[in-house]
């Protein structure tokens, strides 16, 4: 059952959440929280449910599971980033990216010039007119991320976003993300520690079987947080430790 109550950026809630995936018992009573208007990073290994949890919060009901989904608003937009870019491939990218506001009949010029500096900020304004199919994963990946930040919806769902660029385009993306989603509510999938001390006001990792959650929210600073500082360098130790003890 999912429900909801009112807020602008709205917490969700995962309460009691029971599932079952290929006879393994995923998740029992599994209960956690995603706090309003901020980033929320989930780690953990391969299999653990991360993606699952993802989907669920969409409202996808092809997946059984018993227990509650709560937004605390009813009138919040949902932004969706799956793992697959599911770029259109008979659209242009620009036309792939804008393709929120063409189904809503609400793109118009100023949509498209936002787009068009988005693409820039991406490093990709020069194949603006190039179909899917001409481009690298990479390069399809960052399409579909700017077509996410483009919905810019209250909650977004973002899954392993970032995982198909190369380090110095992964930062540059990481940061335009980060500045662009302040004050919404974002759960995002990651299996790198330093993505998720970044990018995350606060940190779940998920272990065991089944799955429990523990949560990471002494951070240092604002995001997006700059690689390389002596604080950032001592969390991600620690993380790295908390990750390896919660797997071991």
């Amino acid at each position: 059952m999912i429900t909801s109550q009112k807020e602008l950026a709205p917490a969700l809630s995962f309460v009691n959440l029971s599932l079952d995936f290929e006879e393994k018992n995923l998740f029992n009573n599994l209960s956690f929280s995603v706090t309003a208007g901020k980033c929320t990073c989930l780690l953990g290994p391969s299999g653990c449910g991360k993606s699952t949890l993802l989907r669920l919060a969409s409202g996808n009901t092809s997946i059984p599971f018993s227990g509650e989904i709560t937004f605390s608003s009813a009138d919040h937009t949902i932004g969706w980033m799956s793992q697959n870019d599911l770029l259109l491939p008979w659209m242009s990218l620009l036309d792939n990216i804008v393709l929120g506001a063409k189904l809503r009949g609400t793109e118009n010029e100023t949509v498209r010039t936002k787009a068009r500096k988005l693409l820039q900020d991406a490093g990709l304004s020069s194949y603006e007119k190039a179909l899917p199919a001409t481009l690298s994963g990479g390069m399809r990946q960052r399409g579909a991320l700017l077509r996410t930040l483009m919905e810019d919806g209250q909650v977004l769902l973002m899954d392993e976003p970032f995982s198909a660029l190369d380090a110095l385009t992964r930062l540059k993306l990481q940061d335009l993300a980060a500045r662009m989603t302040k004050g919404k509510t974002v759960l995002l999938v990651t299996h790198d520690p330093m993505e998720a001390l970044r990018m995350g006001d606060e940190i779940l990792v998920l272990s065991g079987d089944p799955v429990t959650v523990s949560r990471i929210t002494d951070l240092p600073g604002e995001t997006p947080r700059p690689p390389g500082t002596p604080e950032l360098t001592k969390a991600y130790a620690n993380l790295v430790d908390t990750l390896l003890i919660s797997q071991s």
